[in-house]
């Protein structure tokens, strides 16, 4: 990808109205996010917050004693100053502890019998959840009925193929 003089204008444009750079790059098309974070340091273009704010913020701002890097507050949290580097001080924000309930759907939880297959025994149809250690001579697969486009039963794809949500709450 070429940085002609019009992507130019267009990347310094969006980069001051406060866009990532992952919005730069799909509103140009054909480039990475990465490359415009190259380009955007290679103009030597103002580093800014993480998104600019608007004129009116600015003054609202400036009228309630904050400077422009000034963070909003979330609800729950209470402002804690702290000397950080080689800035003077600068405003972080410590915030309570916030319990969060999921609730998962109640569901009849079936688990399978195992039907204790050997690798030889098993076919596209059979389950190939393993159970136990691959080196022990009891070693053996579920080989329940697996789905046509599954290796593993009902029972194991629930347990092997987790939604990226809950793997994600969980680390």
């Amino acid at each position: 990808m070429n940085w002609t003089d019009e992507r130019v204008e267009m990347l310094k444009k969006l980069w001051a109205e406060g866009l990532s750079a992952s919005q730069i790059a799909a509103q140009l098309g054909g480039v990475s996010r990465n490359a415009v974070i190259g380009k955007v340091h290679r103009l030597k273009l103002s580093s800014r917050g993480r998104a600019t704010a608007s004129p009116a913020r600015q003054k609202k701002s400036a009228a309630t004693g904050g400077g422009g890097g000034a963070r909003r507050q979330r609800s729950g949290s209470r402002p804690v100053t702290a000397s950080v580097g080689a800035t003077a001080l600068k405003v972080q924000f410590e915030e309570d502890a916030v319990a969060y309930q999921h609730l998962r759907p109640v569901e009849n939880v079936v688990v399978p019998i195992s039907r204790n297959l050997k690798l030889v025994q098993l076919t596209e149809h059979t389950c190939k959840w393993p159970n136990g250690d691959p080196l022990s001579e009891d070693f053996s697969f579920c080989g329940n009925d697996a789905g046509e486009s599954s290796p593993y039963c009902t029972y194991h794809s629930r347990l092997a193929y987790q939604p990226a949500s809950e793997r994600r709450r969980n680390r």
